[in-house]
């Protein structure tokens, strides 16, 4: 299970004069191909076509250096990061990593957010398109979801605001509830985004030790606190879809990695209910059953396939509970999917986003969101059961970029898959670990401080 970490050391030596080379090679490829897709992009906006990407030719956001002293709170928080993470990680009891871990990744988030200006945290939830805009408009909770199909459209008398129609109903309503328990204005609805962000690192270290062991959980962890996905952590809501939705796949990992049993079983159901409720927050989520289906089945042999079939129908009961509860509420998920594909269709910006492109482009905005670690730990692969779980996420983000729905922004939107895809950094070789840190966190503050991103 630690087969991580835990080679015999003339393996270990063999690996690395067989395969040191190829993490490098992985990131410069990658590296050369965001380049020719942005030089893609920007010849395609000089010939007319219109991107909808605010100036930029592969994450959303122009080109607009914005450099002050603020930049030296993230320059700090990095160089700490990358000194004293490892050690910290590996040392820290693990009652304490898993806590210590979210506040340093909240801190981290924060740090970058500030460096272009103190609103720089609520001003991407004050547009027009966001979901604190139609707050408001919600009175009866019940009123709200069996009418909220009818809002969809955008040719309807009221419609929803983009990212609201674009949405189950789940997403909006979390905003609400949270308005409504007294936490108003954009700096508790940024806050909501942040720890939802934020708390996806401890469940995927929880994800993490119950497929392999705790010491690759522990290698993996700096890489997901400093990892350039935080930059949209602070502040998008998909920060807090993917913090709802790693918690349910963890909770499940957590229920196969025990006995079968009533504790076993209360994990499952447990995590079944936040799968469930993440399908209420984004449809996209559908395709995380991938990374479920990994982190229950890699327990096969030791449960036998009766065993797993247990644990993912005790989710799968949670998941129904969860969407019976919504369709009593008059919101039935199916009809919602289709409303919101004919939303997502009828816009500008699906019709003028030339899809042959944006196949393409996604997956450039997804390698400048995990980094250079992250790709660089997938090419450090190995076959064990852990290498199972990014695989499966880089599946599902494959399965959302194939769909023709998604058409940029994946910067954002694949951040429930993306913190899955960073449980790769568990395989870095030990030695280069460091300097791969180094890197990720350089590329954060350098997107940070050039690219005008909304989020």
């Amino acid at each position: 299970m630690n087969a991580v970490l835990s080679d015999p050391p003339a393996q270990v030596a063999s690996e690395r004069r067989s395969r040191g080379w190829l993490p490098l090679l992985a990131v410069l490829v990658v590296v050369a191909s965001v380049l020719v897709v942005g030089w893609i992009g920007r010849r395609l906006t000089l010939d007319g076509t219109v991107l909808h990407l605010l100036g930029g030719w592969v994450l959303r956001g122009g080109f607009d250096v914005v450099w002050s002293s603020r930049v030296w709170l993230p320059v700090v928080v990095a160089l700490v990061g990358v000194l004293a993470g490892p050690t910290v990680a590996a040392r820290l009891p693990w009652r304490a990593l898993l806590p210590g871990s979210a506040l340093a990744a909240a801190g981290w988030a924060v740090a970058l957010a500030r460096t272009s200006g103190r609103d720089r945290l609520t001003k991407p939830l004050a547009v027009v398109h966001e979901y604190p805009h139609d707050v408001p408009r919600v009175g009866s909770i019940g009123a709200f979801l069996s009418g909220f199909v009818d809002s969809v459209p955008a040719d309807a008398a009221d419609p929803w605001t983009t990212h609201v129609a674009g949405h189950p109903p789940g997403a909006l309503l979390a905003f609400v509830l949270l308005d409504r328990v007294g936490l108003t204005g954009l700096g508790w609805a940024a806050a909501l985004c942040v720890a939802g962000g934020a708390l996806a690192v401890p469940a995927v270290l929880t994800g993490v030790r119950a497929v392999a062991g705790e010491d690759p959980a522990r290698t993996a962890a700096p890489f997901l606190v400093l990892a350039p996905v935080a930059l949209w952590v602070a502040t998008s809501a998909d920060a807090l879809f993917a913090g709802v939705a790693a918690w349910g796949v963890a909770l499940l990992a957590a229920a196969a990695a025990r006995a079968p049993g009533r504790a076993a079983d209360v994990r499952a159901l447990a995590g079944g209910l936040l799968v469930g409720v993440a399908l209420f927050l984004s449809f996209g989520l559908t395709a995380l059953g991938l990374v479920v289906l990994a982190v229950v089945g890699v327990h096969h042999g030791r449960l036998g396939w009766g065993g797993v079939v247990r644990v993912l129908g005790v989710g799968a009961v949670g998941v129904l509970a969860v969407v019976v509860a919504f369709a009593v509420g008059g919101y039935w998920w199916v009809d919602g999917f289709s409303a919101a594909g004919d939303r997502v269709r009828s816009g500008p910006s699906y019709a003028d986003r030339p899809l042959s492109f944006f196949l393409v482009a996604n997956l450039a905005a997804a390698a400048l969101a995990l980094g250079p670690a992250a790709v660089a730990g997938l090419a450090s692969l190995r076959r064990t059961p852990l290498a199972l779980v990014p695989l499966a996420a880089l599946a599902g983000m494959g399965v959302s970029d194939l769909s023709g729905l998604v058409r940029g922004e994946t910067e954002r939107i694949w951040l429930p898959f993306y913190v899955w895809v960073l449980a790769a950094t568990a395989f870095l070789p030990r030695r280069g670990r460091r300097a791969w840190l180094l890197l990720s966190a350089v590329l954060a503050i350098g997107i940070e401080v050039v690219v005008r991103t909304e989020w």
